[in-house]
């Protein structure tokens, strides 16, 4: 019979190898100073030329920011002892960047090498040679704890979270969104490390962290495939700006600083300013899939078959190119299947080209500095003008609505003479300087500008809350990967757009990656079940035949419905926040968005102090407690939040599926609790508390 260890031995053992612990944290420090200051002493300036030196000297800078220690964080979060049975056993110890020592060998290996995969993915069924993992606790970073999971021999463990997994994925938040770089669940690691060449669609359940994830491959690409993406480009398309804000430190955290972040508005905001709004039945008709082919017609009747000869007056003599031949340049130029105004600047130099055939069976001999003098000739120039005009995608979306026939000749028979009518300007601007342009029209505008030159493609596109995203949106951010990939991330249960896609299928087709790696995220690790179950109740009616997500947490978080009288409905909403706000960790106040001064002034009549997440912009601090409006809730999550006035929410959207989605994105912003105030009774579909 084996002997037990009096308590204070095991504690003593677990003291002292924590010490240990931070002493090899304290030299992993110490190594990454001396990385640091190696980096700091090269001199850009020592380059073979100025341009060399330039690039050096930024790629030094960069290096030097990657290098940076913050004392309030780790440099290790993990680690696993690997014995594998054709090599030597070793410990490593993983952490968000690569640490190595004078030698060269590592101190802490980057979490996106491949052999720190074993750290997420390796368990008790499939170890991967890994025979112990460890996770460490920590607090202003220092190690305050350390928790053991033996992956091989008679200590195996059953558990899937363990203790300071779930205290770290539990802990009180405020600010930003923060990585999930030490919580990563084994499925949430096998999308993170898919190929850069695969497009992946991840279908994820509140809670699930497909956010985190996406911008965890982003991080994870940039890693594996820097040189190639270095080149194109990654871009972060989010659905507004306080979403952004609320995600933006999560790639810096990383290590990664080279990402753009977008809107789908920010994205097309070079086509012109959003001055118009338009019902939602219009907006829709105009991000339907079939206004592709209108514009496209629009843009390529705009060709007229020639009726007279081409004529190029040089010297003393004329030379003509006759119609028929000019015609089956045209049409061969149409055919080639190139951009618009790609093909139209091969015009000139093809219709030179017969005019020197021209010259040639004269007898003369002109070489090819006459062929480019011809092509640039006024006669030349105002003849291709007659016969393939000059377009440009503001001309062309301004004729489309302001005139009828040209509206009724490019929509053939994909739209029918009602839909057209609602297209139609009811008083068309003057000139398309003075157009107001709507959201939709953004998406149209940008797909005639890739009709008339091709928009350049990114290597990677992280994609979130896609769902809410009309097909012509969709096609804008597709075309900005089409020779790259994509990483779309959303919930079909959370679309809150009266053209929310219906399937993913669909969505991806639209984006132009029919090829795809489909993925569904249904275990909750932030959401609590006491909050999920209660709004996934609106599931069957918003989005029937979609699972209900389940929740992992241990802790089943709290979930308080408090009814108000009409006149004290402010006053209970002060009374949840002051409750809320007693403990650490962030307070979200989400309420209908015409309610949201009230709110916000009886919080400031209170003496409450908060911030505001308005859809454009928050300001600058970080505020334990936020006034959000439901329309900007989408991605967002904090500690505890207090919803006001759900039936308002749902009836401020144009339909009752759509207002059960923006309920449903609602309810599931909190991390471990949920406090209802109402005054109108709640939703049907919510049944009782």
């Amino acid at each position: 019979m084996p002997t037990s260890q009096p308590a204070g031995t095991k504690q003593d053992e677990l003291a002292d190898e924590l010490a240990r612990e931070q002493a090899f944290l304290d030299e992993a420090r110490a190594q990454l100073g001396r990385m640091r200051e190696l980096a700091e002493s090269l001199d850009a300036s020592k380059a073979s030329d100025a341009v060399s030196g330039e690039v050096l000297g930024w790629v030094l800078a960069r290096r030097i920011a990657s290098l940076q220690d913050d004392p309030r964080a780790t440099l290790f979060f993990g680690r696993i002892d690997v014995d594998p049975a054709d090599g030597p056993s070793e410990q490593l110890h993983i952490g968000r960047r690569h640490v190595s020592d004078e030698a060269g060998d590592p101190v802490v290996v980057d979490w996106r090498a491949p052999v720190s995969t074993a750290f997420y993915r390796a368990s008790k069924l499939d170890p991967m040679d890994v025979v112990l993992r460890r996770r460490f606790g920590v607090d202003r970073g220092r190690l305050t704890a350390i928790e053991d999971e033996h992956l091989q021999g008679p200590e195996q463990s059953d558990r899937t979270t363990g203790s300071l997994l779930a205290s770290e994925i539990e802990r009180p938040r405020t600010g930003p969104m923060r990585d999930i770089v030490s919580t990563i669940q084994p499925e949430q690691d096998e999308i993170v490390r898919s190929d850069v060449a695969v497009s992946v669609c991840v279908q994820g359940a509140p809670g699930t962290g497909k956010t985190a994830v996406g911008l965890h491959r982003a991080a994870w690409l940039l890693y594996s495939f820097r040189e190639r993406l270095d080149r194109s480009g990654v871009l972060v398309v989010g659905p507004n700006r306080a979403f952004l804000d609320h995600i933006g430190a999560v790639l810096p955290s990383l290590g990664e600083v080279r990402v753009r972040h977008a809107t789908i508005e920010t994205l097309l905001e070079h086509h012109g300013r959003v001055r118009a709004d338009e019902p939602a039945d219009l907006a829709t008709l105009k991000g339907d899939a079939r206004l592709a082919a209108v514009l496209r017609r629009a843009v390529w009747s705009t060709l007229r078959r020639p009726s007279e000869a081409l004529v190029v007056p040089r010297g003393a003599r004329k030379w003509r190119v006759p119609a028929y031949e000019v015609a089956e340049i045209v049409d061969e130029l149409a055919a080639r299947g190139v951009r618009y105004s790609a093909a139209r600047d091969l015009l000139p130099q093809r219709l030179a080209h017969h005019v020197l055939l021209e010259m040639e069976r004269a007898g003369d001999a002109p070489d090819d500095r006459v062929q480019d003098a011809v092509a640039r000739s006024a006669a030349v120039k105002k003849y291709v003008g007659t016969v393939w005009p000059a377009l440009d995608p503001q001309g062309v979306l301004h004729r489309l609505w302001s005139d009828p026939e040209v509206l009724r000749v490019a929509a053939g028979d994909d739209l029918t003479a009602e839909e057209r009518g609602r297209l139609l300007w009811d008083r068309p601007a003057r000139t398309k300087g003075a157009a107001r342009w709507s959201r939709a029209d953004l998406a149209l505008l940008d797909e005639l500008d890739d009709l008339l030159r091709r928009v350049p493609s990114l290597g990677h596109i992280v994609l979130d809350e896609a769902q809410d995203l009309s097909p012509m949106q969709l096609q804008a951010v597709g075309r900005r990967c089409s020779t790259g990939s994509v990483t779309v991330l959303g919930d079909i249960a959370q679309g809150t757009t009266p053209w929310a896609t219906a399937s993913w299928e669909e969505a991806m087709r639209h984006l132009g990656k029919p090829e795809h790696d489909l993925v569904v995220l249904d275990r909750g690790f932030r959401v609590p079940a006491a909050v999920i179950e209660y709004a996934a109740r609106l599931l069957p009616v918003m989005a029937p035949g979609l699972g209900a997500p389940v929740s992992v947490r241990e802790n089943p978080g709290r979930l308080e419905i408090r009814p108000a009288d009409a006149g004290a409905l402010e006053a209970e909403v002060v009374r949840a926040v002051e409750k809320a706000a007693a403990g650490p960790g962030s307070v979200g106040v989400i309420a209908p968005d015409a309610g949201l001064n009230r709110v916000s002034a009886a919080l400031d009549a209170a003496g409450i102090a908060h911030g505001r997440l308005d859809r454009d912009h928050g300001d600058d601090e970080d505020h334990q407690v936020e006034v959000v409006p439901a329309s900007v809730a989408k991605g967002l999550e904090f500690d505890r939040t207090v919803v006001v006035e759900p039936a308002a929410i749902a009836a401020a959207e144009p339909d009752e599926r759509t207002g059960l989605r923006r309920l449903y994105v609602v309810l599931t912003r909190a991390v471990s609790e949920l406090t209802i105030v109402h005054a109108e009774p709640l939703p049907a579909a919510l049944g009782t508390a």
